[in-house]
């Protein structure tokens, strides 16, 4: 395939050199030092877009891809608010768009744990649901798009819980049990590390994922992009992998 790659940092030249392994070219490179090539003329002949940039600038980034008529994969997290607006776009211009708060495989799996976890334990009072996140220092979402998923999905199933927050900015008490707090760590090159822990009396129950590279999030993302190359509509990882 020949993909574009929009946002050239960590995370760009991770898929670029896995690609490139796969056999995919990357005829266009955009980072903040060429914006203006996001266009019909540089685009032309491109397969896919892989987005991966900060959440300030990627709903642009999305909107051009559709309005060029060109598939997007965007990666980047922290932009939720606009998100219906970009799916009504992708609609709109009968276009594709395949988001995801995290591509790694192994999170997708933990997703439909994470549901299904819930749903068993919304059985169970005695047990109360926590939830930790890493983060290498870079990261400027907190918490990450992948927490948050993982929070709405635990907020889906328990009838006790109204809302998330974040732990550090709540000072709750702990007799607060409508609450699911989400402890959000920034420290050195941590990959990423998600933990939903219940915790009762008597017992710990404990379901975790712990990135070791990027690689994971690259080799989902390329996945996106064949997936889409041919289709049109609005996708993510629940129906790359069909869980």
């Amino acid at each position: 395939m020949r993909i574009a790659l929009i946002g050239y940092g960590k995370m760009g030249k991770t898929i670029e050199a896995l690609g490139l392994v796969q056999g995919h070219s990357f005829p266009l490179i955009i980072d903040e030092n060429n914006p203006g090539d996001l266009n019909a003329g540089k685009m032309k002949g491109i397969d896919a877009a892989i987005e991966f940039t900060i959440p300030t600038v990627a709903p642009g980034n999305i909107s051009a891809c559709l309005e060029i008529g060109v598939p997007v994969v965007c990666g980047t997290t922290g932009w939720n608010q606009r998100l219906q607006e970009m799916e009504d776009l992708c609609i709109e211009k009968k276009g594709t768009l395949f988001h995801a708060s995290n591509f790694s495989i192994g999170v997708n799996i933990l997703f439909a744990m994470n549901s299904q976890l819930a749903r068993i334990m919304n059985r169970f009072p005695a047990y109360r649901v926590s939830m930790e996140e890493v983060h290498h220092i870079h990261k400027l979402d907190a918490p990450s798009g992948t927490a948050i998923s993982l929070a709405d999905q635990i907020l889906e199933e328990n009838e006790k819980l109204n809302s998330w927050v974040v732990a550090d900015n709540t000072g709750k008490p702990d007799g607060d049990e409508d609450v699911l707090a989400i402890d959000a760590i920034r420290e050195g090159e941590v990959k990423g590390k998600h933990t939903v822990v219940y915790t009762s009396k008597v017992d710990k129950l404990s379901l975790s994922h712990d990135a070791f590279s990027r690689d994971a999030f690259a080799a989902g993302a390329l996945l996106a992009a064949e997936f889409i190359k041919d289709l049109k509509g609005i996708y993510g990882m629940q129906d790359l992998l069909k869980l």
